[in-house]
Formats: C-alpha cells, sequence, structure tokens
C-alpha cells in the first residue's frame, strides 16, 4: 500500500464499525488521523455503546501512528466548523474526509414494508445520518479545494441501489451515494475525488456480538450463517480508503460507489489476517433468510434493474445534448 505520510485525514464516526476501521488503517499507512464522533470516555454517544474515538486514537498510536480523538457533533454546523479550522490551523491541510457518522443507528435497524414503519424518529434520523455529512463535506471541501487535491469518502452499505429493509435506511444509504455522485460533478474542476465505498458482510463489534463471538472466534459463527464466513473485519475496508487516497490518479473514479472487494481486487491490499475477503464473489446462502426477504431481495433487485437500464439510456441521451467544451 502507499504511504500516506505527510497527509492529514478526518474520520468522521471513528468510534466504531467501519469508521474505526477507516481510521486505524489510514493511521497504518502514515496519515495523521483526526477521530471524530459523541462517543468518549465518561459521555457516551445516545447509542449506549461501549467504544469511544479515545480508543480508536488509541489503537492508532498503540500501532505507530498519530491520532487526535475531538468529541464533535456533526449534527452542529458550529461544532464541524471549529474542527476544520483547527485542522488548518494545526496542519494547514486536509487530505481525507472519509464520513462513516451513523453507519449503525439504531433508528436504522427495522425492517419490514414502509406501511409498517415507525417514523417518530425519522426526522432525527435524517438530521443524523444524512444532513450530518451534508455539514462535514460542506465545510471540509475549501481546504481541499485550495490545494487543487484531496479524496471525499461516503461510507454507505450496498452496493446496489438498495440497503437493508427499512425504509429510512434505504433512503438514507441512498442519499449517501448520492451525495457523493453530487459532490464529484460539483469537484472535478478542482481536482478533488468524491466517492461512495461499501464493505461486505461487515464484522462490526455489533455484528460479533450478535452472534454471540468474538474476533478470534468469529468462525464459529457460520454455524447459524453460513455468509458469515465470507465476512470481513472493519479493517479491510479501512484499507480500502487508504489505497484510494494513496493513487495518484483517484480522480478517475470520483463519482463511483465502489466496493470494498473490488478494490482490494485492483490494489492488492489484505485484511488483517492476510486474508481477502470476496463479497461480489460469494454465493449468498438464501436459506438462513425469511422466504418473505428473499422474494422481496429478488423483487427489488429485478425492479432495479428495469429502473437504471432505463435512467442509464435517458441519461446519455441528455448527455449527448450538452455542447462540449471547446
Amino acid at each position: 500500500m502507499t504511504k500516506l505520510d505527510g497527509q492529514v485525514a478526518l474520520v468522521a464516526g471513528a468510534t466504531r464499525g467501519a469508521g474505526r476501521g477507516i481510521a486505524r488503517a489510514l493511521g497504518e499507512a502514515g496519515a495523521t488521523v483526526y477521530c471524530t464522533g459523541r462517543s468518549v470516555r465518561g459521555n457516551p454517544s445516545p447509542y449506549e455503546r461501549p467504544e469511544t474515538i479515545d480508543d480508536t486514537a488509541d489503537m492508532i498510536r498503540a500501532a505507530g501512528g498519530t491520532a487526535f480523538a475531538v468529541r464533535v457533533d456533526h449534527t452542529v454546523e458550529a461544532e464541524v466548523g471549529a474542527l476544520i479550522a483547527r485542522i488548518d490551523r494545526e496542519h494547514g491541510r486536509l487530505d481525507v474526509l472519509a464520513d462513516g457518522v451513523a453507519g449503525e443507528d439504531p433508528l436504522l435497524k427495522q425492517w419490514g414494508p414502509f406501511w409498517e414503519a415507525r417514523l417518530e424518529h425519522g426526522e432525527a434520523a435524517f438530521r443524523q445520518c444524512i444532513l450530518s455529512h451534508m455539514i462535514t463535506a460542506k465545510h471540509a471541501a475549501p481546504l481541499m479545494i485550495r490545494a487543487k487535491r484531496g479524496l471525499i469518502v461516503e461510507v454507505t452499505e450496498g452496493d446496489t441501489l438498495s440497503a437493508g429493509g427499512n425504509p429510512l435506511a434505504q433512503l438514507v444509504k441512498l442519499a449517501l451515494k448520492g451525495l457523493a455522485l453530487k459532490m464529484a460533478g460539483d469537484l472535478v474542476p478542482h481536482g478533488v475525488t468524491a466517492v461512495a465505498i461499501v464493505p461486505g458482510f461487515l464484522r462490526s463489534e455489533a455484528m460479533l456480538e450478535r452472534h454471540g463471538v468474538t474476533e478470534d472466534s468469529w468462525r464459529d459463527a457460520g454455524k447459524d450463517d453460513p455468509n458469515f464466513l465470507a465476512s470481513e473485519t472493519p479493517l479491510f475496508v479501512g484499507r480500502a480508503v487508504a489505497a484510494l487516497a494513496g493513487d495518484p490518479h483517484v480522480l478517475a473514479r470520483t463519482g463511483q460507489l465502489l466496493s470494498s472487494w473490488e478494490l482490494a481486487r485492483a490494489y492488492g491490499f489484505t485484511d488483517q489476517d492476510g486474508s481477502r475477503p470476496d463479497w461480489g464473489a460469494h454465493r449468498i446462502d438464501w436459506s438462513v433468510l425469511p422466504a418473505s426477504f428473499v422474494e422481496m431481495f429478488a423483487t427489488g433487485a429485478r425492479l432495479q434493474a428495469a429502473w437504471l437500464d432505463t435512467l442509464a439510456e435517458r441519461t446519455r441521451a441528455f448527455a449527448a445534448q450538452i455542447p462540449k467544451k471547446a
């Protein structure tokens, strides 16, 4: 992997899961990493999880890297603005923004049809899971534009349009993919890259806990769900982001929806145990899911494919009408 010595990275939502993995990977590649989120020692976030940004920063420093833990509520624009001003003051640059805020928000857990959705916390979910990303990118981008280089990564879920069965989750995860695409168009003239990225079957702290296993015994969960054997640690998607940050030609990927496994094929990195999980090549065992879920996925995939085919045709026709630059 290309070393990132001298680069400065901000990982929003570095407390746990993909965010923690990305922060660790950027740190091991040599970047100075600002780890932000709401959970600090003695003052956890409303998620009531034990992980903190302090722990993440400690992990990076223990491995020989440089990290700062800064408590920031990314839904509060003044706090985000103060954070970016601090980074600019202390380093005069920002090379990478990886945003995984609210990736495992409990408000997105419910499954079922939209007419059964619990919407009493819908506005809070959109503010925490979408608006926070827009606020953070808004304040980070000017530093990258000034330098005429940089990478913004929106961490989302699912390498298709869909992601989970909760209509709130669907809207959030799809919005983050669209946000990366929108930002990419704005940033191309400035040499700044924006992408969305998804992990495969993520072996996060919460997922290990749900299956009653640890990182040492995780393969035991394959007895109940064979798909778990194709899972990956959060460090794997982290190394995907680090590989992008070290690629001098990364602008060629701007606007794209990328995956950890596809980037591992391209850049050759591995997971922390030396393996190379490939969720895209995995043949999913659907027998562990209820029949109604399988039918929902099948119908949704068919409709998505038809929708995308039509949209691609319309978009190409529209693009052909636009005058080319002189």
